[in-house]
């Protein structure tokens, strides 16, 4: 499986951790990171991530995922999550949740074959996040009746 990743200003370093953390998850064979160069800027004398606008990083891990042929989920990361969910979900064929518990981190895979996880680095911490994008990445859509609805959600789309 294909991890793509990217986030905002607000979730550079949760970011890197779940990146991290990924490289030892042997169901992982790539992880693309969306976020360019990041370039920093001073301000009260720390150096920070410069700003970045959501839209365009969601822009590019969803793209990814669309054009993939391969097995392929999402991990968008920006100050709430809801932000990255909005964007991603204008994308057709993108199903992104925002998941700050293991409930709705197992469940947006079970029932909704989420293939984007999206979560808020200000309200979650890092050993949160790295649990939760463990359960995304181990569970399997369930299929049978879910597959109907999610078939009803796809005719919205077209």
């Amino acid at each position: 499986m294909i991890i793509v990743i990217g986030c905002d200003h607000a979730a550079f370093d949760l970011k890197e951790t779940i990146i991290k953390h990924l490289e030892n998850n042997e169901k992982i064979s790539n992880i693309i990171d969306c976020n360019d160069e990041v370039r920093y800027i001073e301000k009260d004398g720390k150096f920070i991530p410069e700003a970045v606008d959501y839209p365009d990083i969601a822009k590019s891990v969803c793209e990814k995922i669309i054009n993939s042929e391969e097995e392929i989920r999402g991990i968008l990361i920006c100050g709430t999550g809801i932000g990255m969910s909005i964007a991603a979900n204008k994308f057709k064929g993108i199903r992104a949740a925002v998941c700050s518990d293991i409930f709705c981190a197992e469940y947006c895979r079970l029932h909704n074959n989420a293939n984007v996880l999206c979560m808020g680095a200000r309200v979650i911490n890092a050993d949160k996040a790295c649990e939760l994008t463990d359960i995304f990445v181990k569970t399997e859509f369930e299929g049978g009746r879910h597959s109907k609805r999610l078939e009803k959600i796809e005719k919205f789309e077209n």
